[in-house]
């Protein structure tokens, strides 16, 4: 399970409270004065399938985003887009059960590819009360940008669905920073940034997993200039 005291006052870690407010207030420029007033469908659907090409491509995907575009994408690239479709309509699943919103997530890029049987289940039993306990950091009183980032290294690197877990946390991430309000038309591309940072992505990760307190806080700082690089890959900048 997430560590209680390891997760304690993380936000007052050096340089994560203000990076975190900093990011936000970017994100919410960017979207007031370049995307409000002209967003559209378009521009939703655009950053949904940039993140899912993105989201595919850190999963080992080989496929351009073209290929993605044009739904002929390798088995990781139709996966990613699989959960691209359905991610916004889960939103309000999400807010109130997020365990069944998660197991949707790993049922959609799982699928064919796993079981029937294990489709949208935890690991084991212990992966489920782990999964329950990343369900419980959304509850917590957290700047929603740290909430995304938490949710997604637990996600990442707990391994808990053991199989597309990469897809599903990158996809959780997204729903965090819409159904709290960051980013409500899901016009920033988180993933994008990951994938932008490749390198410092997946140490990072590794960091989170096994880097104790300075390991979570390299995570966070890393996730700070990870998600304004995925604002700045929003295609309301083109818009």
């Amino acid at each position: 399970m997430p560590d209680v005291e390891r997760l304690e006052g993380v936000e007052r870690l050096e340089g994560v409270g203000s990076g975190f407010a900093a990011t936000r207030d970017g994100i919410d420029t960017m979207l007031r004065d370049r995307g409000l007033r002209r967003t559209s469908p378009e521009l939703t659907g655009e950053s949904l399938l940039r993140g899912a090409h993105a989201s595919a491509a850190l999963a080992g995907s080989g496929s351009s985003l073209d290929e993605v575009r044009a739904g002929d994408g390798d088995a990781t690239a139709q996966a990613a887009l699989r959960v691209s479709v359905e991610l916004l309509g889960l939103v309000p699943v999400f807010s109130r059960t997020p365990l069944q919103a998660l197991a949707r997530l790993h049922a959609l890029a799982a699928a064919g590819s796993v079981p029937d049987d294990r489709v949208g289940r935890p690991r084991d039993a212990d992966a489920a009360r782990r999964l329950r306990a990343v369900a419980d950091l959304l509850d917590d009183d957290r700047p929603a940008l740290l909430t995304a980032a938490l949710v997604h290294g637990e996600l990442a690197t707990g391994e808990l669905f053991g199989s597309s877990d990469g897809l599903v946390a990158r996809a959780a991430e997204r729903l965090v920073l819409v159904g709290s309000g960051v980013d409500t038309k899901s016009l920033v591309v988180p993933e994008a940034g990951h994938l932008a940072l490749r390198p410092a992505y997946e140490s990072n990760l590794r960091a989170y997993a096994h880097g104790g307190r300075p390991g979570l806080q390299a995570w966070l700082l890393y996730c700070v200039e990870a998600y304004t690089a995925g604002a700045e890959a929003s295609p309301v900048r083109g818009a």
